[in-house]
């Protein structure tokens, strides 16, 4: 029982970084438009990034999310799964019985929790590094000596580093109520979506999905959660990009009423294409990932202890 346990956190770990190397170039292209000045619309974007960049400059920054992104949907799918046996296991003394939709949503709640927790200072690290190549745009540069398009940051540790000692652990932290209500509603509309289309898809008799239903579920369910969680999304990127030149936000409802303000309503749809599309290839890649490095650890299992 002890090594099933295990072996969800290190499906995760896999799933994780196979989504990695399939989103990254566009989860550069959403941070630069939510974040970014001039870039336009998402093509735009692209084509700029190609230009001045090549190829290289859709995978800035990749090293640090591809180490902790493997560690994060590792917790993610660990907790989750876990949790959810746990669930079952108090309700019906089976843990591996099918789980409640309220099972599932307490389970992807307390998952979003753990994520928060070890997410919020990756991701904001990961958004420092992308937004340091910005060409900072308003006038108040004075304020702080640091030259534009010149970088504050040398690297992934560099940048946790210098973070805490001017801003401290609230520093580190800057964006968490904005990625819990992105992340726990989030997750919510991540797992039971891609847990219903699989039963859905999955013809009757089978015990496992087969891979295409798993690209399947897995995309959808991505999609509809990035699509949803969009607009806390902005809020998120926002937040922990302000401070690489100068602060402008108090807090999240500080960030939400200024963007409003001065943008519109509009403001909470940035990348919302580029997140949906985005959401389809790497949550398929994550859940793939996922659930056949699962399949493939059970069946080792079962070879080596018959």
């Amino acid at each position: 029982m002890g090594s099933l346990q295990l072996q969800d956190f290190a499906a995760g770990w896999v799933g994780g970084a196979a989504s990695v190397v399939v989103g990254h170039p566009l989860d550069t292209i959403k941070t630069r438009l939510q974040a970014g000045q001039g870039y336009g619309n998402t093509l735009n974007c692209v084509l700029t990034v190609y230009r001045n960049e090549s190829v290289a400059g859709f995978f800035k920054g990749m090293s640090f999310p591809l180490a902790s992104i493997a560690v994060y949907s590792s917790v993610v799918f660990g907790v989750f799964s876990n949790t959810q046996r746990l669930l079952s296991q108090l309700r019906h003394g089976d843990p591996s019985r099918t789980p409640e939709l309220a099972d599932m949503a307490l389970a992807s709640t307390v998952a979003g929790f753990v994520s928060v927790g070890i997410g919020t200072p990756v991701d904001l690290v990961k958004i420092r590094l992308q937004m340091q190549t910005q060409p900072y745009i308003e006038a108040n540069i004075k304020l702080k000596p640091t030259v534009p398009g010149f970088p504050v940051y040398r690297g992934p540790i560099h940048c946790f580093r210098t973070v805490l000692q001017k801003e401290g652990i609230a520093g580190i932290y800057r964006g968490a109520g904005a990625m819990l209500l992105r992340d726990v509603p989030g997750y919510c509309l991540y797992f039971i979506p891609y847990t219903f289309f699989c039963g859905w898809i999955t013809p009757d008799g089978c015990i496992s999905p087969n891979p295409s239903s798993i690209w399947l579920a897995g995309g959808v369910a991505g999609a509809i959660s990035w699509g949803t969680a969009t607009p806390m999304d902005v809020v998120k990127s926002r937040l922990q990009a302000d401070g690489v030149y100068l602060n402008k936000y108090k807090g999240t409802l500080d960030c939400i009423l200024q963007s409003y303000q001065n943008e519109g309503l509009k403001v909470f749809f940035r990348g919302i294409t580029v997140n949906t599309v985005r959401g389809f290839p790497v949550s398929s890649a994550m859940f793939l990932g996922y659930e056949l490095s699962l399949k493939a650890m059970k069946r080792d299992q079962t070879e080596t202890n018959p």
